[in-house]
């Protein structure tokens, strides 16, 4: 037997070691396991800047689902046009018991099977076969970018997925493009990020929604009997 043999198994160096622990976690951050009870956490997939992707937070997310949900009604399609929080929250609280899609440019997303649709501004119309026109209650769209160009090109989408209801989050500053090209309105509710954006940030919708509701206004309390 030859020294080699005694010797164990090769040992990596501390300056190997990191660079392969670094290449597995840029491995996990392009490809995530999505296969554990959580796989529908806001954040388990990590925002790409370059892509000007920002998360709800959770409070957020969950105001949003609940009214999609209720403007849906029981039996309702969601389409979440570039808004991957209130897909995820939709996921995790209805699991299977709410039809709903995922329309990202992001191909990680992918990890979701078919509920993934790719999809791109650019080309707001090129959208699979097996997506047909008008066959969702509700579509809650987040465009990307804070340009009238953006939100006219999503726009299209918009029209050509909803069978009326319409849920849009983006900028303040768009409100009059948002009234102009989908005719949807301000709400009371005022969403907010898991970071501090520089832009305000609104809801827009075209339909009776919770979300303009002031929550403010507390209901009496009942005494008992006395």
């Amino acid at each position: 037997m030859s020294d080699s043999e005694d010797e164990g198994p090769p040992q990596l160096s501390s300056y190997a070691l990191a660079a392969l622990q670094e290449f597995y976690a840029e491995q996990q951050q392009h490809h995530p396991d999505l296969r554990g009870d959580d796989k529908y956490n806001i954040g388990i997939i990590e925002e790409n800047w370059q892509l000007s992707q920002f998360w709800y937070s959770p409070e957020t997310a969950l105001r949003l689902a609940e009214d999609a949900v209720a403007a849906a009604g029981e039996g309702g399609r969601i389409a979440c046009v570039s808004a991957p929080s209130v897909y995820q929250k939709l996921r995790e609280l209805h699991r299977d018991a709410v039809s709903v899609c995922i329309f990202e440019y992001d191909r990680r997303f992918a990890a979701y099977g078919e509920d993934f649709v790719y999809y791109d501004y650019k080309n707001p119309v090129d959208l699979p076969e097996r997506i047909a026109t008008h066959s969702f209650d509700i579509v809650v769209a987040d465009p990307p970018y804070l340009s009238e160009e953006c939100l006219r090109k999503m726009s299209e989408t918009i029209k050509l997925l909803t069978r009326g209801k319409i849920l849009l989050c983006t900028g303040a500053v768009m409100e009059e493009a948002a009234a102009k090209l989908l005719g949807v309105k301000m709400c009371k509710f005022i969403p907010e990020h898991t970071r501090t954006l520089g832009n305000e940030f609104r809801c827009f919708v075209n339909y009776d929604s919770g979300l303009d509701r002031d929550l403010s206004v507390q209901l009496p309390v009942q005494e008992g009997p006395k």
